[in-house]
């Protein structure tokens, strides 16, 4: 699979390894190399966190002490500790890596998938992990979602495939892990503060192409198809329209496979748009690239469409918490950018909109200025809240701006900050309105998590609409 790269030595006896971030990740790393024979250190900006190996502080690191180090995804190149390891000729590893290198030691039949995106990434290895289970296949979606991969290939059950989900950081400091098939599904202004500019992040999310046999991208999206023309990898696209020969595409109501028939000038059903819950443009699209990375390794039209058809999208994503007095509550608390809230938004034609988080440099104006005409009015809360309020003062001054100011500690047992959000969202909706949590940031500021956010809202929705009956 693309150009051969020189297989990770994984002799770490008596070997004293730093890994970089005492999180899910770096646990997992530490626990699987520590099996390995190495000695385990672990640095992280708060060394009081428990853990069964060592934890110091960055500044308490010699990096000359250690044969390596992990880096955790969410650690910048820039950060003076890593910068200290390239400067002292320390190797610098990755999970992904690592995790590929042990997989073709102790699984060597074991295959991988991927996907990578800027939303609906989890969603879409899901589905495909449902359609590969639905065919048989001991298979698991993994990476950025559930499981870490590591944990996957050393855990006691053994997969025939797994489905990585893949963020930008991971592909970052990915250099050697190989897929059957990959797909991506979007690219949009994401996690700007950690890469420094949309080029760089892109090239993060497209450097997946260099690892996999097969490309399946989404046609639909133009800032992927102008910068993949040139790619040498063999690619197949998919489509909301019609697919052409080699597409994988909608007729109709339904989803049409041109890519994996014996004859493209043939076509055949994949499965029904009503197969597919909710039936959202972006929730067909994830479908067809679900069933892509099904397809490309051998599963039947039956299996994939029987899949759709018991598969439910995971918690916080658009999820229907109530309805009460014609009036929905809904949290989208997983739309942590504006590419994601744009296309909830899309798909309410009245909404109170519940806004507001950590922005990651991302610009609110094009999400303000597109879907301005669906939005009722806006309720905001966190750190970053002013660049939406600014983005709503330029492209529509005239709708009703609410600035939420309770404050919230994060583990509080308090909802006072959800509380006041829902009450201030219900003195604004009507019947046929729909409240909808689709922040567009990330939590962090506030909350522990979106999870945290989509909790805290959707208790104080239920209490809310059980206090009124």
């Amino acid at each position: 699979m693309g150009s051969e790269v020189t297989k990770m030595s994984l002799n770490f006896v008596g070997k004293k390894i730093l890994v970089a971030g005492a999180g899910v990740t770096g646990s997992s790393v530490a626990t699987a190399l520590s099996s390995y024979g190495a000695r385990i250190v672990i640095v992280d900006e708060n060394p009081n966190i428990q853990s069964k190996f060592p934890v110091l502080s960055p500044d308490a690191i010699s990096i000359k002490d250690f044969s390596g180090v992990v880096v955790s995804p969410g650690w910048k190149q820039s950060h003076p500790l890593l910068r200290a390891a390239e400067m002292a000729d320390v190797e610098i590893l990755n999970e992904i890596d690592l995790a590929w290198n042990i997989a073709q030691e102790i699984a060597p039949t074991q295959k991988w998938l991927a996907l990578t995106g800027t939303n609906g990434k989890t969603t879409t290895v899901e589905m495909a992990a449902a359609m590969l289970q639905r065919a048989g296949l001991k298979a698991l979606a993994c990476g950025n979602v559930g499981n870490t991969v590591i944990d996957a290939v050393t855990g006691k059950q053994a997969f025939d495939y797994l489905i990585l989900e893949l963020s930008s950081f991971q592909l970052h400091w990915m250099r050697q892990a190989r897929f059957v098939s990959a797909a991506i599904l979007n690219l949009a202004h994401d996690h700007l503060d950690w890469h420094g500019s949309f080029e760089a992040y892109c090239d993060a999310k497209l450097s997946l192409l260099e690892h996999c046999e097969l490309a399946i991208l989404n046609s639909d999206d133009s800032e992927i198809t102008n910068r993949t023309r040139t790619s040498q990898v063999r690619t197949l696209h998919f489509t909301l329209k019609t697919p052409a020969p080699g597409e994988l595409g909608v007729v109709e109501n339904l989803l049409i496979d041109r890519a994996f028939v014996r004859d493209p000038q043939e076509a055949s059903m994949i499965a029904a748009i009503s197969d597919i819950v909710p039936s959202l443009p972006h929730s067909v699209s994830n479908a067809l690239a679900a069933a892509g990375l099904a397809l490309s390794v051998g599963a039947s039209y039956s299996d994939i469409q029987s899949a759709l058809i018991g598969f439910n999208p995971g918690r916080h994503r658009i999820e229907t918490i109530a309805t009460s007095d014609g009036i929905s509550w809904v949290d989208d608390s997983k739309a942590t950018n504006p590419h994601a809230a744009t296309a909830s938004i899309l798909s309410h034609v009245s909404v109170i909109w519940i806004a507001g988080g950590l922005a990651k440099g991302a610009d609110m104006n094009p999400l303000v200025k597109r879907t301005k005409e669906r939005i009722k009015a806006v309720i905001l809360i966190g750190a970053d809240r002013e660049l939406i309020e600014s983005a709503f003062a330029k492209h529509s001054p005239n709708t009703p701006l609410v600035k939420i100011d309770v404050e919230h500690v994060k583990e509080s047992v308090s909802n006072d900050l959800m509380e006041a959000v829902v009450n201030a969202a219900q003195d604004l909706a009507t019947s046929g309105d729909t409240v909808l949590m689709a922040p567009a940031c990330a939590s962090m500021d506030q909350f522990i998590s979106y999870a945290d956010r989509g909790d805290r809202f959707a208790l104080a929705v239920r209490t809310l609409v059980s206090g009124a009956k």
